[in-house]
């Protein structure tokens, strides 16, 4: 049974409780929706000043709406549209600070201001992408950009 726990500590140290709280939530478990709707909770659980957490997943065409925590959103994204599309098209991170200066940028939420994308490879083929957003300004940074992709890491081993 999962418990949630108090994150204290420096960032480190609360980013390696995340992770090890991931790993036992995925432990053995064949399923990845299971595995991508836990990983969504815990994430919204654990990261503060967010209002969306969830997974895009590509179905060989384009990204579709996965596992989620907050308001429904945009249930289809072609690749290289959007921020969630663009780091699915380039295979890499995007931190964008300011959402709306984005060049094409979908608003799924009109709250939404600042927003942090990890794309899922599995097996050197793209699986789909993480996509965190949050309603300030500037909310997310490279440590946390590194914690994510870690994150990712261990999760791709299970889905």
């Amino acid at each position: 049974m999962f418990q949630a726990i108090p994150y204290e500590g420096d960032r480190g140290y609360q980013f390696l409780a995340v992770l090890d709280q991931l790993k036992s939530l995925i432990h053995d478990e064949p399923s990845s929706i299971a595995n991508l709707a836990n990983a969504s909770s815990l994430l919204n659980l654990f990261m503060k000043d967010t209002n969306w957490v969830g997974f895009y997943l590509f179905d060989g065409k384009e990204l579709v709406l996965g596992p989620f925590q907050g308001l429904p959103a945009c249930i289809r994204i072609p690749l290289g549209r959007g921020v969630c599309g663009t780091a699915a098209a380039e295979r890499r991170t995007l931190v964008i600070d300011d959402v709306h200066a984005f060049p094409g940028h979908i608003a799924c939420d009109a709250a939404s201001n600042s927003e942090v994308v990890v794309p899922i490879i599995k097996n050197s083929e793209l699986y789909g992408v993480l996509d965190i957003d949050s309603p300030l300004n500037n909310r997310f940074d490279d440590e946390e950009r590194q914690f994510l992709e870690q994150f990712v890491d261990i999760l791709s081993a299970h889905l």
